[in-house]
């Protein structure tokens, strides 16, 4: 297709309106609920001019952006109030046609008016595809639009050409991680790193922040639980015309046979509180006199006839509330849900206490006197307290504290035997992975202990960077000794890229001779000067069936991984060792 005819085509579609609008919906996973969707706008499907990609490239280049994005604007905002989608709309808007001298301002406002929107309930999601050079035009911009009501969102942070600098300077109510990040988040540290540092910076700014593009149930499982709360993606829903309103069937049950292996705690039953809950048609009234009878009543659920919360009556806000002139008589004889605060956090009993730590300081307006609700299989069961997450997250780190290995900070030997007893207990198959050091008492007799420290420390990053802190557990079991649980799908990759990663990081600590060679002379246990091969990974695993679970015991499967250990230790160089749990007996494999 030429240029002109795409242009003829770019014509023809703004002249006849025949854009369609897909939504997306953008879940909430502490209110199990659908919080808005964000509008994307494809071209007639029999034209060449389908893909976006390809609509706002020829928009672009005819000089004509500014009138698509209104025609795009316009047909979701339409779509949207047609449907009576719940929550927002967020709408995409390229900071360049902002500061197009052909933008309008007023046709949005005026646009919401005639499809009944209010400006509330629209995100502006600024997505940059070229350089933004006036920061201040656009901040003026922006200002002007937030004055009216709207939202604003930053799209695809980490991957525009000064995205950073625009969380800077414009402050958005919502940031979006841009889906690089979020690719195979379970099994890469450091892309763990930079999202946690942006949940760090989201609650300094007090922004919410939004992970899209999740495809994977491991990387919704990591990012649950480093306390993302807002998601979208193909997991969840695909871009539809007419998109599901119900997050509950969207959003898959608990699996508990995915619990985490780190947590002390396997659900949240010691922070569950048997409080009554109201119903949402139940008088104000009646709901006063309740916090009235029980002075350490501080909140109240607020569910729907099914049994499910949604929404949540704290005393303070309502104290608030009916404090103002007449209204008391106001408010008596109408229904609580017209008080009751729809911002609120349920979590599921089977959640694990860090879990909820994590999503309860991602609320930049969670106070520590407003409860949130727990709940099994999205029905109401109690309320939790604040406070009471605080206590038991201080005790759990005074007890990691405790346990710990004081070099590498890794669980030590007790959190390794409380580990092996849960994975029994939870009946997962998964891999058990003693991971020793060859050559370590030579190397430190050459080197020193202060570089075999080094080396200790490199090996715990090593093992860290290869875990998914979702499901598996890393633990320095003391010396050159640790224990890697993984699960069983990859874990033959996972440990060749250990020994990759390890092989690579320690050639920096040999000298130039050594690394030439290719090995050093140390004396061995028996006071002989001996060759040994540069420090190389033996690793003893044990596959672990889920039916063997109830004929071993923490002890015995440790034994087990000691043994597949020894007859790794036997074969010179980086070697892995495998017993099956089935048969109990020892298979080589070759890296």
């Amino acid at each position: 297709m030429t240029m002109t005819e795409q242009l003829n085509a770019l014509g023809s579609i703004l002249a006849q309106g025949s854009l369609h609008s897909l939504f997306q919906p953008i879940i909430s996973i502490s209110e199990r609920r659908i919080v808005g969707y964000e509008a994307l706008s494809r071209g007639p499907s029999n034209s060449a001019l389908h893909s976006p990609l390809v609509l706002f490239s020829v928009a672009r280049h005819a000089g004509r952006l500014n009138e698509l994005e209104m025609a795009c604007r316009h047909s979701a905002c339409r779509r949207f109030s047609e449907q009576k989608l719940p929550g927002k709309l967020f709408i995409n808007v390229s900071p360049e046609s902002l500061l197009e001298a052909a933008h309008q301002p007023g046709r949005t406002l005026q646009m919401l008016h005639d499809v009944g929107i209010t400006p509330s309930q629209v995100v502006i999601e600024l997505t940059e595809q070229s350089p933004t050079d006036d920061f201040q035009l656009l901040q003026t911009a922006l200002h002007h639009y937030r004055a009216m009501g709207f939202s604003i969102a930053l799209d695809d942070l980490g991957a525009g050409y000064s995205s950073l600098r625009l969380w800077s300077e414009l402050r958005p109510d919502y940031v979006k991680i841009d889906r690089h990040f979020i690719d195979g988040i379970h099994q890469d540290a450091l892309k763990r790193e930079f999202v946690g540092s942006i949940l760090q910076i989201a609650r300094a700014s007090r922004a919410q922040v939004i992970a899209e593009g999740i495809e994977l149930q491991e990387e919704l499982a990591v990012l649950t639980e480093m306390g993302v709360d807002l998601i979208q993606g193909y997991l969840l829903c695909r871009p539809q015309e007419q998109p599901p309103q119900e997050a509950r069937l969207l959003l898959s049950r608990p699996d508990n046979s995915n619990a985490t292996l780190n947590d002390e705690a396997s659900d949240l039953s010691a922070l569950l509180n048997d409080q009554p809950a109201v119903a949402q048609d139940t008088a104000t009234a009646q709901v006063l006199e309740a916090f009235r009878r029980q002075a350490n009543l501080n909140s109240l659920a607020v569910l729907d006839e099914r049994g499910q919360p949604v929404g949540i009556v704290h005393r303070h806000s309502l104290s608030d509330a009916l404090l103002k002139p007449f209204a008391t008589d106001l408010f008596a004889r109408k229904p609580i849900s017209r008080l009751m605060s729809d911002d609120f956090l349920a979590v599921e009993l089977s959640q694990s206490l860090q879990q909820v730590s994590r999503l309860l300081t991602s609320r930049a307006r969670q106070r520590i006197e407003e409860d949130f609700i727990i709940t099994l299989n999205g029905n109401y069961l109690g309320l939790g307290r604040v406070i009471d997450v605080l206590k038991l997250i201080t005790e759990l780190k005074i007890q990691q504290a405790r346990y710990a290995n004081p070099l590498t900070l890794l669980p030590g030997n007790v959190p390794i035997q409380q580990c092996l007893t849960r994975l029994l207990q939870q009946q997962r198959e998964s891999v058990i992975c003693y991971v020793d050091i060859d050559s370590f008492k030579p190397f430190n007799d050459i080197y020193g202990y202060g570089r075999g420290d080094e080396v200790l420390l490199c090996l715990a990053q090593c093992l860290t960077d290869r875990i998914d802190p979702s499901r598996d557990f890393v633990g320095h079991i003391g010396g050159d000794d640790f224990l890697l649980v993984l699960g069983a799908q990859d874990w033959r990759k996972r440990l060749n890229q250990l020994v990759d990663d390890f092989q690579t990081q320690c050639r920096r600590f040999y000298r130039s001779e050594h690394l030439d060679a290719g090995c050093f002379v140390a004396l061995n246990r028996q006071g002989v000067r001996q060759e040994f091969a540069l420090l190389s990974l033996s690793i003893g695993v044990v596959h672990l069936h889920p039916h063997s679970c109830g004929q071993l015991d923490a002890s015995q499967l440790a034994e087990l991984a000691s043994q597949a250990k020894h007859h790794a230790k036997n074969v010179a160089g980086y070697s892995i060792h495998v017993i099956d749990s089935r048969q109990r007996q020892a298979d080589p494999i070759d890296l």
